[in-house]
């Protein structure tokens, strides 16, 4: 089968695409802005890429289009099409579909030549923690030897790669609330149609396509009416919105992680976030010793662990595969350090862009710094709000709350139609907003001194900041 892929180089089709190449099919695509690091990694794999959405590539007369949620039936100003190709095709009568759909028909439920049959996908789903707790799931079952393939929305530093086929008969991937496509209006993850899900948590985003929390909680709910019977749902006991979820109807088995008032026997942490045991029950069942820092990733070890032994994982086991789990890029990766008489520079890259997560990443920090007796070395945070629902301001007030563990914080402002300073205004001195990405490094760099910690945080390329500050900082 030849397929072409509209928006290619997202993260999530861009491994739809390798996975469709690995399966053997015919794989060329389309996106505007090719660009490294997705434009190489799939040239490598012998994927033809296309800059722009131009009509004429109607000439690689492919068995199926393959259409992005980055695609739109939007007119420009002078009347055009933006996406001329997309317009095309719909007029050709020629088939499309949505990776989402794609993705479940071809690989999801289609079994392996080592498959005895339909694979099980384990699908992980919440407002926070997805790529990771994905990752997590993967490299689990891996270090049991069931061979796992997966997709992951980010390149777990275990496997090196965002996604594989893999040749046992499970499948992990990361389950996103996220729409399908411009005629698909469902959230990706109920084409998945899993036997195991995770629910890590569940608060409003995506306020570009919902209207508000309930409306992403029915959802969520539409996810579970799609979990046979057999399946297993993992649930984050102390979310009101995933007990809201819930209540509307549940018809699988149900196991919770995490402190709550409904936890009585699911899976509990005892001890540090980077050392602690494993509880089942009130019962130890395992112990987690490893690098990884932050109650949110202690959390998101104890639903991977709850997830893998529904395929038959032992926690145990579970928990010694996490000794060994290296997170993801771009999860508080350290991009360089600089030495210094009087203490290192340190510069992060994070993913983090929603205001819950900015905080739980800059309280993680802070927590780690305290806990090596670095109580004083200063936590900067350097970040752009960058995604739809920041965009459109609709949480501006809780910027403050989510860096209140940063020493200082530098907002990118350019191109916002909300006033970050009014927003930043009550962290006072704190706070500095830049409107052009020469402003932003010159304040940081005016700023910065040795013992520093420089935590960059966008969902985007945030052009290069990090490389850009350590080249001044050398300066």
């Amino acid at each position: 089968m030849h397929i072409h892929i509209l928006g290619i180089c997202g993260t999530f089709m861009g491994g739809l695409a390798a996975l469709a190449r690995e399966a053997g099919h015919k794989v060329t695509g389309c996106d505007s802005g090719v660009y490294p690091p997705m434009s190489d990694q799939l040239r490598a794999l012998g994927i033809d890429l296309i800059e722009g959405y131009s009509a004429d590539q109607m000439a690689f007369a492919p068995d199926v289009f393959v259409i992005g949620n980055v695609v739109s039936r939007v007119r420009l100003a002078d009347g055009s099409a933006k996406y001329p190709l997309m317009e095309a095709i719909l007029n050709s009568g020629r088939p499309y579909t949505s990776g989402p759909q794609w993705l479940s028909g071809h690989v999801l439920h289609h079994p392996t030549h080592h498959a005895t049959g339909p694979r099980h996908v384990l699908a992980v789903a919440g407002t926070h923690g997805k790529t990771t707790t994905t990752a997590m799931l993967a490299w689990i079952l891996e270090h049991a030897g069931l061979m796992p393939g997966f997709l992951v929305g980010g390149v777990p530093l275990n496997f090196g790669m965002s996604a594989r086929l893999g040749v046992g008969n499970t499948f992990v991937i990361e389950a996103d609330e996220y729409d399908t496509a411009f005629f698909d209006k469902r959230s990706k993850f109920v084409h998945y149609r899993p036997r195991t899900v995770i629910l890590n948590n569940l608060e409003f985003d995506h306020a570009d396509i919902f209207d508000n929390l309930a409306a992403i909680e029915q959802q969520f709910h539409h996810l579970l009416r799609t979990v046979p019977s057999q399946g297993r749902v993992v649930v984050n006991a102390a979310e009101a919105s995933l007990q809201r979820v819930l209540a509307q109807g549940c018809w699988s088995e149900q196991v919770l992680f995490g402190n709550g008032p409904h936890n009585q026997g699911g899976f509990t942490a005892q001890g540090e976030p980077n050392d602690f045991k494993v509880l089942k029950a009130s019962q130890t069942v395992a112990y987690v010793q490893w690098e990884i820092n932050g109650v949110h990733n202690q959390l998101n070890a104890l639903a991977a662990i709850a997830a893998a032994e529904h395929v038959g994982v032992t926690p145990e086991v579970a928990a010694r595969a996490l000794t060994g789990f290296h997170n993801v890029k771009r999860r508080m990766e350290v991009r360089g350090v600089l030495h210094r008489s009087g203490g290192d520079i340190t510069v992060y890259d994070d993913f983090a862009h929603h205001p819950t997560a900015i905080h739980t990443t800059v309280d993680g920090l802070r927590r780690q710094l305290n806990s090596a007796g670095k109580n004083s070395e200063r936590i900067l945070a350097i970040f752009e709000p960058r995604s739809n629902t920041m965009k459109l301001g609709t949480m501006t007030a809780q910027l403050p709350w989510s860096l209140e563990q940063a020493d200082l914080a530098f907002c990118h402002a350019s191109g916002l139609d909300w006033d970050a300073r009014a927003a930043l205004a009550p962290m006072g001195a704190r706070a500095q907003v830049a409107d052009t990405f020469d402003q932003l490094l010159a304040q940081v760099k005016a700023a910065a001194r040795p013992g520093d910690h420089l935590l960059c945080m966008s969902n985007g390329g945030f052009g290069n900041i990090h490389a850009k500050l350590l080249e001044a900082l050398k300066a």
